[in-house]
């Protein structure tokens, strides 16, 4: 009789271990634009938190306006330029970059839609920066090189020349909507204020509640960040979220884990579960601090790229997944949901580097603790 009886619970599935392919539901659908592609270049930096911009701009006057990502990273290059030859080639000098990178280009050159500045000449469709990073990097590693013995400041003007001829002239003036603007007024139109937006992470390497600057090869800009124990990090990005914020995610996606394919991000408990993973529901590894630090320390945890937490999805068993925006297009073959990951809380806690966010979608107490 206790054996027909366990017959029947594994074959009514009460016992049964038969795989449950993800079925997704939508928690918090944060209003954002369209998922686009970065194509090839390594500006997810300016993608991402343009995108941001774009839902803050949402949030904060109702006027969708599709952002210019390449002015960001037009504006950027020649700040990175001086930096590494200052440092005499003692510094990063790539593609890559922060969310704060962002913020302090549109603190000095202001904000501009993609209607006036594309970053693309006529003929060209998509963005390819392999030539020009090449060229960049080759003519700063020879002004750090000094040749002439007696470094001039022409390499600036050499420096905008290239950039200009590649990404196109920053415009001093254009038209939007049938108004006149300039880069600053078209910046206090959208109602952004840059400061304030901070960056929040969560490290036991130094202390909690107070700044830090995060030894990490694309903080170029030494941007500072605020450093919160584990569970309150992901806490605030849980109240953000509920509040009607998004956050901008700087993230490790070198995970076999880490699937825009699949469209999931997880950390399983069992290695074997890695591939199975992919498309069913399994047992995830809890994370602790000491775990994500040690992560990060050993460089299993790298800073890869940048991405948009627009909101959350929960599967059939009830669990929570945040909902990311990427920017790696919407190719049905290549993609899957659309172009956004929907990445398990597990995956956040070890494999997230930091977010950016304003700060007033933090909690009233941990902006007392970070003394806001």
């Amino acid at each position: 009789m206790k054996k027909l009886y366990l017959g029947l619970l594994f074959a009514s599935g009460v016992l049964s271990s038969v795989a449950q392919n993800y079925e997704f539901q939508e928690v918090i659908n944060l209003e954002c634009l369209p998922v686009i592609s970065q194509d090839k270049t390594g500006t997810c930096w300016s993608f991402s938190t343009s995108s941001f911009l774009e839902s803050e701009i949402i949030r904060l006057t109702g006027k969708k306006i599709d952002l210019s990502e390449m002015y960001q990273v037009r504006t950027t290059y020649p700040k990175k330029a001086f930096n590494y030859i200052m440092r005499q080639g003692k510094a990063q000098f790539s593609e890559g970059g922060l969310s704060h990178d962002v913020i302090n280009s549109i603190v000095t050159d202001g904000l501009v839609p993609v209607m006036s500045y594309s970053g693309l000449s006529e003929e060209e469709k998509n963005h390819n920066h392999a030539e020009l990073v090449a060229v960049l990097e080759a003519m700063a590693k020879t002004y750090v090189e000094n040749p002439g013995k007696q470094l001039s400041s022409k390499w600036k003007t050499a420096i905008n020349a290239v950039l200009d001829v590649y990404l196109g002239t920053i415009p001093n003036e254009f038209t939007y909507e049938g108004k006149q603007y300039t880069p600053q007024s078209f910046l206090e139109m959208t109602k952004i204020n840059p400061h304030d937006y901070i960056t929040l992470t969560s490290f036991t390497h130094e202390k909690y509640y107070l700044p830090f600057i995060l030894s990490i090869p694309d903080n170029f800009s030494n941007g500072t960040m605020y450093n919160l124990p584990l569970e309150e990090f992901i806490n605030s990005i849980d109240y953000a979220l509920e509040k009607g914020y998004t956050l901008a995610l700087d993230c490790d996606v070198s995970e076999a884990t880490f699937s825009a394919k699949n469209g999931v991000a997880f950390i399983p408990e069992n290695s074997n579960d890695m591939k199975k993973g992919l498309t069913e529901i399994i047992t995830e590894k809890k994370i602790t601090p000491e775990y994500r630090q040690q992560e990060f320390e050993n460089f299993n945890t790298t800073d890869d790229h940048l991405m948009h937490i627009v909101g959350k999805v929960k599967d059939q068993k009830g669990t929570i997944y945040y909902k990311i925006k990427n920017s790696w297009g919407t190719n049905e073959s290549k993609v899957a949901h659309g172009g956004f990951v929907y990445m398990s809380a597990s995956y956040v806690k070890l494999k997230a580097i930091s977010v950016l966010l304003h700060k007033d979608g933090i909690e009233k107490k941990v902006k007392k603790n970070l003394g806001l």
